[in-house]
């Protein structure tokens, strides 16, 4: 970093128009406390901003409602956190079933929005209180990526600023317009270490008319797999089929239907047929389709072959047992991708040894395991939060490209990235 005082520093940061004050403890990540804060309120002034802390080579980590902060690794540096709550605002092309919304916007006020046109972005909201960079920053997917894809997949479009300021937006307000995909993908999920991003467009879907969740208990397992491939292989078309296996309890099966009133309850029960003492509702229970656990505990990102799913679930907890813990499971088992719980409480040594079994338990059926966020007492705990990662050569080129003296989110994403 090239030397300033803090004022200095805090004058040049603000001169196109952000916000600025000092780091307190309050926004550390992961224990990290930055020297300065910056709100800008737009991209032009975020621009100006990462400009100017590009020059003094200061390093930056975005934060939005600070719902995603303790996700990925911790970061080597951290001057400068970049407030985006400020970037808000709703574009909402009804007609084109599109919408665009500042990185900022509260995924909750998003939804109402839409919701009041009867559309929605099919998201479900993993996270309470996030926003709409933080979605895009972590990638989180919820239970209806099986019917309609992961997150970038819904992403058309998308409006970003390098490491050197330089803006740079894709995509356009139409969903045949191709030309944003590639960069939406390549900042959903990348944790904020190739740009910052200031808004993003979507694409959208009409609000069903009608919605059923059956549901059953399984008693192991093999039982659950056995009901998923059942539900998979039927006529029924769920929207969501979801596993959820909480720590001190017995494994559950749902599946989401969705669509017209017409024939949705022929659907249920063709599902329900399928299972052992199922029930049916016309709404998901409260909190349905949330992640496991508690919000302060770490969290794995299990994947794995859709076939194998509930085993993979049986092996986490397996694992978790033999390190003398637990895990509580859940997730999209139609997708195969899940995510475990550990208690804030397991101890470093507890949580490596959890990774390490189930990630030798998953590799010959083709899963794998990561650390997607540690409790905060294990923020700089000696975890291999990635395991072995497929193209990382190709991923260090991308980020060698566009943050060549690594100042955004540096060493937060795999292998150091």
């Amino acid at each position: 970093m090239r030397e300033a005082t803090t004022t200095t520093l805090s004058e040049r940061l603000g001169a196109g128009g952000a916000a600025v004050r000092e780091g307190t403890a309050a926004d550390s990540v992961h224990g990290r406390v930055p020297r300065l804060v910056a709100a800008p309120p737009d991209t032009a002034a975020a621009a100006a901003l990462l400009a100017a802390a590009h020059h003094h080579r200061l390093a930056s980590v975005a934060r939005g409602n600070g719902t995603a902060i303790g996700w990925g690794a911790p970061p080597l540096r951290c001057d400068l956190v970049v407030d985006t709550t400020a970037l808000t605002g709703i574009e909402h092309a009804a007609g084109d079933l599109v919408v665009r919304a500042g990185a900022g916007t509260p995924l909750a006020e998003l939804r109402e929005h839409l919701a009041r046109a009867g559309q929605r972005l099919t998201l479900d909201p993993l996270v309470p209180g996030g926003t709409v960079g933080g979605a895009v920053a972590t990638g989180l997917s919820g239970p209806r990526r099986m019917a309609h894809g992961p997150l970038r997949d819904l992403v058309i479009g998308m409006t970003v600023v390098r490491a050197d300021g330089v803006a740079a937006s894709s995509g356009g307000r139409v969903v045949k317009n191709v030309a944003g995909y590639d960069l939406g993908k390549l900042h959903t999920g990348a944790l904020g270490t190739l740009g910052l991003i200031t808004s993003v467009t979507f694409r959208l879907h009409p609000v069903p008319p009608a919605l059923r969740l059956v549901s059953a208990e399984a008693p192991d397992a093999a039982v659950l797999q056995e009901w998923t491939a059942r539900v998979l292989r039927s006529a029924a078309v769920p929207a969501a089929v979801e596993l959820r296996w909480p720590a001190g309890g017995p494994p559950r099966l749902e599946v989401l239907l969705e669509g017209s009133e017409g024939g949705i309850d022929a659907r249920a029960a063709e599902v329900a047929a399928l299972l052992t003492a199922p029930e049916t509702a016309d709404t998901p229970p409260p909190g349905w389709g949330a992640l496991p656990g508690a919000d302060r505990d770490t969290l794995l990102k299990i994947t794995a072959p859709v076939a194998n799913a509930a085993q993979a679930a049986r092996d986490v907890r397996a694992a978790a047992r033999a390190e003398h813990t637990e895990a509580a499971v859940g997730g999209s088992a139609g997708a195969g991708v899940l995510y475990a719980a550990v208690p804030a409480a397991a101890d470093p040594a507890a949580v490596a040894g959890v990774v390490a079994r189930a990630r030798d338990a998953l590799a010959g059926a083709g899963g794998s395991v990561t650390v997607a966020r540690t409790a905060p007492g294990l923020a700089g705990a000696d975890l291999d939060r990635w395991g072995p990662v497929g193209g990382l050569g190709l991923m260090r080129a991308v980020k060698d490209r566009f943050d060549p003296h690594r100042l955004l989110s540096p060493g937060r994403g795999p292998g150091g990235i």
